[in-house]
């Protein structure tokens, strides 16, 4: 898991409940500022579906 570095989305107000974002060959990385020592890892073309659903409204989010 070699991250190049992690992203904060821009609707995130300053504090400690932001997601983090971080991608590599491997896959996407998702984690919560608050508590930055537990990662989720995702496959990338099941989180492309993931995302593309959730813009579309096929998944309630």
């Amino acid at each position: 898991m070699v991250q190049q570095g992690w992203q904060q989305s821009s609707y995130c107000s300053e504090g400690n409940a932001c997601v983090n974002v971080s991608a590599d060959a491997e896959g996407i990385y998702l984690r919560e500022s608050s508590a930055p020592e537990v990662t989720l890892r995702a496959a990338r073309h099941p989180f492309r579906v993931l995302l593309l659903q959730l813009k579309e409204g096929v998944i309630d989010g």
